[in-house]
């Protein structure tokens, strides 16, 4: 049982370095940090998002999304048609926005296809399966854990 957390532990801390610095040598292509991906991405993918919806799609807390946003405002890849309470407004991706976004994708697929790399379609629909089961058992302990403390 010990051996599987250690492996399990420090698997997915590697594969979540992997990914941030593969995410900040990408964006460094464009002037952006690996920050600025995530709401990019959902924007592109999901878009148009307002800040809060953007802030629950990345997993990110209002204040970082928030600032992401200012920034991706000032230099042109996103736009909103409110003036004031930008927060609730829906934002858009600019012209300069959607070209950082195509190759986002482009980027994401290649690095998906290399990922997973000598697995079959049935054997990456099953760890995908196993992974959302283990995030949700881990945020219902989280939740249950954080409750017996209050």
């Amino acid at each position: 049982m010990v051996e599987r957390y250690g492996v399990f532990t420090q698997r997915i801390a590697r594969i979540s370095r992997c990914i941030r610095r593969l995410k900040a040598e990408e964006m460094a292509r464009f002037g952006l940090k690996g920050p600025h991906v995530s709401c990019l991405y959902y924007l592109g993918l999901d878009g148009p998002l307002t800040a809060a919806e953007l802030s629950e799609r990345c997993d990110e807390d209002k204040a970082a999304v928030s600032r992401t946003l200012e920034f991706l405002l000032q230099n042109g890849y996103v736009t909103t048609e409110a003036v004031s309470r930008r927060y609730r407004s829906p934002l858009y991706l600019t012209d300069r926005g959607r070209e950082v976004f195509a190759a986002l994708q482009a980027r994401i697929a290649s690095m998906e296809d290399a990922a997973s790399m000598g697995l079959t379609e049935e054997q990456r629909s099953k760890m995908y399966a196993a992974l959302e089961l283990i995030c949700g058992n881990l945020e219902r302990l989280c939740a249950a854990e954080q409750e017996d403390t209050l």
